[in-house]
């Protein structure tokens, strides 16, 4: 499972979307900055792919939101 998990994640390089909207999270100030800046982070992400002919991948845009809730929540809990 563990493996699987992974090996999931080093696919596309989404470990580098999750760290990356990690990184936002922690940074911003409120939940709506953070979702905001996340959300447009991941958007010019998947563009910059499609643009260079590649395809626009939903599950990069979705993990890179994702680590940016999990950043703002830890940095909740922290502060």
């Amino acid at each position: 499972m563990k493996k699987k998990l992974i090996e999931w994640l080093a696919q596309s390089n989404r470990w580098k979307h999750l760290v990356g909207g990690f990184g936002i999270g922690i940074c911003a100030f409120d939940w709506f900055s953070a979702t905001y800046a996340g959300v447009l982070t991941a958007g010019a992400l998947e563009y910059k792919d499609k643009a260079y002919g590649g395809n626009w991948d939903w599950i990069d845009f979705g993990l890179t939101v994702a680590g940016t809730c999990v950043g703002q929540l830890v940095r909740n809990l922290v502060c």
